[in-house]
């Protein structure tokens, strides 16, 4: 007889679409034109305008030959073109490429010939080091200048000069209101294109789809607790995993986008208490940012702002300091390999009243999986069996599901290795607590290993943070001739404070195994990269030489 279930009931366009986030923004358009969405300087941009905006720049796009399979490039900051370039490009069946702005010329130009990009949109801010890129490589995109009309008086860095053939507004001025877009062929296609940070070799391609955008959108709403017409304020680069997927998903809400090109105290104390913004996202530096701003660049406002963070657990002084400041922080993690966070430190309320050492010990877990995530767990890598949930065995992290990458660009090698055994392989290495929730030890890469010892640098890590004067920390090996390597410390102190080397250790002592306490400690900037992570392989350099 067969299964009733499957006899007679196929699929159709009438009961089955592909997944995407545009629709997101249709619905918004309609149903809420006269929102405003986009907030950007002395401009106002209506959920209306947003949409026929997308539709000209997807029009502008087709005109010139783009369609699917071809890349779109953007060296944009967090401006409007960069919001409309999330649905206009994906509208042609194209892929959108977001460049980080802080990359040098010879990365940008092995990404842009990688990606083989037919179009690149270029803000002024950055023409200067595009310009050396495009000397570089070896494809020749369309160049389009955007000229933005709001860029600040007292702007930290002057714009550059026009590289490109065409002007933005022009460009899109081209296009037409009335565009017919259609659907994803399927929701498996590729929507965007974001690259690794590259600190071994060249960087690699992680390619997003349809369908893992369109669910991360829906997840993101649940879990950063957006209400209708919420308002959120871009701290996150939009570059970073397409801004953890946010472009999209305020127009899940018909939300409102407070577009801010520099992360600076008072523009975002001003945005919070004048606009009534209600949430944003970023790295710890940000929270620093806004914790020690002076008093004349602080305001007072009466909405509780909810602040998503997805690195380092931040520390108990910080979370305090933030909760005195008006933000409630909720601790998140994930790769770009998936779609940007896909772990959350789900709070339970009875943890409030737990001593301040227990309840640090569970801020400081990642979490568990996102509600779009299928699957999350701690394995052996070699022999891909589930660590015990005791909280000590150390194994790999590794994820399953609708919101991971479809895999590398052009390398299907490195593909095959990531998802080796139906997992995906984070190279991050944690435990799994009895509870579900996983807790982050460190990258394979990190861990220090003295004296045949291993060490997290995460956790020494966590000690220096203890100490009231340090604000920012990374600890790497140091090659040794009797331990093979030792824990070094990198501190930068906080403001007006001070500390010596030697109260520093002593410190850790007091915490710390003592072959875990760093055998020295070096006061110094520490590097990080534009979305604020600590960049230790850079540490690790300059700890050869130290």
């Amino acid at each position: 007889m067969g299964n009733p279930y499957e006899q007679d009931l196929d699929k159709n366009a009438a009961n089955h679409q592909p997944l995407t986030p545009l629709t997101y923004l249709e619905r918004a358009a309609r149903t809420y034109p006269d929102h405003i969405a986009i907030i950007h300087g002395r401009q106002r941009i209506d959920y209306r305008n947003f949409w026929h905006r997308s539709l000209k720049l997807a029009s502008a796009l087709q005109k010139r030959g783009i369609g699917k399979g071809d890349t779109v490039t953007v060296m944009l900051s967090n401006t409007p073109p960069m919001l409309e370039a999330h649905f206009g490009v994906p509208m042609t069946k194209a892929v959108l490429h977001s460049l980080n702005t802080r990359l040098d010329a010879a990365v940008i130009a092995f990404q842009l010939d990688h990606a083989e990009t037919k179009v690149l949109i270029v803000d002024r801010e950055f023409s200067s080091v595009i310009k050396q890129a495009l000397e570089l490589a070896k494809v020749k995109p369309l160049v389009i200048d955007y000229d933005d009309p709001d860029y600040a008086a007292d702007a930290p860095y002057p714009k550059g000069e026009r590289i490109g053939s065409l002007d933005y507004e022009a460009f899109v001025a081209g296009g037409d209101a009335d565009f017919a877009w259609s659907m994803p062929d399927d929701e498996w296609d590729a929507i965007s294109l974001n690259y690794t940070s590259g600190t071994t070799g060249n960087p690699k391609g992680v390619v997003y789809h349809h369908r893992g955008a369109a669910l991360m959108a829906y997840t993101n709403t649940i879990h950063a607790g957006m209400a209708k017409h919420a308002v959120y304020l871009w701290t996150l680069p939009m570059f970073h995993c397409n801004g953890w997927c946010f472009p999209w998903t305020l127009a899940v809400q018909a939300g409102t986008h407070v577009c801010l090109r520099w992360v600076r105290p008072k523009p975002i104390y001003d945005a919070i208490a004048d606009l009534g913004v209600t949430h944003l996202c970023g790295a710890p530096v940000v929270m620093s940012v806004l914790i020690n701003a002076k008093d004349g660049d602080k305001r007072e406002f009466p909405q509780t702002v909810s602040f998503n963070t997805a690195a380092a657990p931040p520390p108990e002084a910080v979370l305090s300091g933030m909760a005195d400041a008006g933000f409630a922080v909720t601790h998140l993690y994930g790769l770009t390999e998936t779609y940007g966070p896909a772990v959350v430190n789900e709070w339970h309320g009875a943890w409030d009243d737990l001593e301040k050492g227990e309840r640090s010990a569970k801020k400081a877990r990642q979490g568990v999986r996102y509600a779009a995530l299928e699957g999350l767990t701690i394995m052996d890598p070699e022999t891909m069996r589930t660590t015990p949930a005791d909280g000590e065995t150390i194994g790999e992290v590794m994820f399953r599901g609708n919101i991971v990458m479809k895999g590398y660009l052009k390398n299907r090698k490195a593909s095959d290795e990531a998802f080796a055994g139906g997992w995906f392989h984070s190279g991050d290495l944690g435990v799994m607590h009895a509870d579900g929730y996983i807790q982050l030890k460190d990258r394979s890469k990190d861990i220090i290993i003295s004296g045949g010892e291993n060490i997290s640098s995460i956790e020494v890590e966590d000690a220096l943070y203890k100490h009231p004067s340090v604000a920012s920390c990374g600890v790497v090996a140091r090659p040794d001739d009797k331990w093979g390597e030792v824990p070094i410390a990198y501190v930068e102190l906080k403001p007006g404070k001070s500390a010596t080397e030697a109260e520093i250790i002593e410190h850790c002592r007091a915490l710390l195994a003592r072959f875990k306490v760093p055998k020295a400690v070096i006061f110094a900037e520490i590097p990080k990269t534009s979305t604020g992570k600590i960049q230790k392989f850079r540490l690790r350099e300059m700890a050869k030489v130290a």
